[in-house]
C-alpha cells in the first residue's frame, strides 16, 4: 500500500486555518498555528525551531506556505531534511521583495508605522488581494479583525531583514496578477490566474496540483514549469 501524503499548511501573516477551509487535498492534513514570538527580536531560525516541533523529524512531508508562512516553510524545510517545500503566493528570495521592503530595510520606517492601521485598511487589502467576491472579502476582514498586532510587527522585521534561505529545492504556485508580490509569478513553476488570494480564490486548481505533486508518481527533481 502507498503511503498517505501528509501535509502541513502554513497560512500567512495573521492567517489561520479558515484560507485553507476550501482546499481537498487527498491525505492527512495539519494546519501549523502562529505561535506568539518570545520578544520582538526573536530571530527567525529560533521560531521555526519552535514551530517544527509539531513535525517529527523522520516523517516525510509536505510543507505548504502561503505567503509569508513559505518564509517560515523554507526555514522549516532545512530542519526536517525529509520535507518537501511547495510556496503558495510566497517568496523564495529577497530578491523577490517589492521596493517598499527595500525601502524599509534602509530607513527602518516599518517600525515607526503603528500596528492598528493593519485594522483601518480592508478595503485596501482588498485591492492589493486581488478579491474578488463579497465572500473572500468578508474572509479577508475577518482575518484582519483578528490578527494578532505583536506577531504582525515581528512578522514584518523579520520579512524586510529576511536574507534568504539556503536554496533547498521548492514547488512554486503563484498568480498571474499579485500586486502584494509581483514578482513570484516570473519564478513560479505554476501560474493561475489571480492575484494574492489564490489559495482562496482557486482552491479547486490549488487542490488539484497539491495533489498531483504529492503522488508518489510526481516525485520529480522538479515539477515541470507551466503558463
Amino acid at each position: 500500500m502507498l503511503p498517505v501524503p501528509i501535509f502541513y499548511l502554513i497560512p500567512g501573516l495573521g492567517a489561520d486555518g479558515r484560507v485553507f477551509h476550501y482546499l481537498r487535498l487527498q491525505g492527512e492534513v495539519h494546519v501549523l498555528h502562529w505561535l506568539p514570538p518570545h520578544g520582538a527580536r526573536e530571530p527567525l531560525p529560533h521560531y521555526a525551531a519552535r514551530l517544527a516541533a509539531a513535525v517529527p523529524v523522520e516523517q516525510a512531508c509536505w510543507l505548504v506556505g502561503v505567503s509569508f508562512g513559505g518564509v517560515l516553510a523554507l526555514a522549516l524545510g532545512e530542519l526536517r531534511p525529509l520535507a518537501r517545500v511547495v510556496l503558495i503566493s510566497s517568496l523564495a528570495s529577497p530578491r523577490e521583495l517589492p521596493w517598499v521592503a527595500n525601502l524599509a530595510r534602509a530607513t527602518g520606517l516599518h517600525r515607526l508605522l503603528p500596528m492598528r492601521w493593519l485594522a483601518l485598511g480592508p478595503r485596501v487589502a482588498q485591492w492589493f488581494f486581488s478579491v474578488e467576491n463579497d465572500a473572500e472579502y468578508q474572509l479577508l476582514r475577518a482575518i484582519i479583525r483578528d490578527t494578532d498586532l505583536r506577531l504582525a510587527r515581528w512578522a514584518i522585521g523579520q520579512i524586510v531583514h529576511w536574507s534568504g534561505s539556503s536554496g533547498i529545492p521548492v514547488a512554486r504556485i503563484h498568480g498571474t496578477h499579485d500586486r502584494l508580490l509581483p514578482r513570484g509569478a516570473a519564478h513560479s513553476h505554476y501560474q493561475l490566474p489571480g492575484g494574492h488570494f489564490i489559495i482562496v480564490s482557486r482552491a479547486v486548481e490549488i487542490s488539484q496540483l497539491l495533489n498531483y505533486l504529492a503522488a508518489p508518481a510526481a516525485f520529480a527533481p522538479q515539477p515541470a514549469p507551466t503558463g
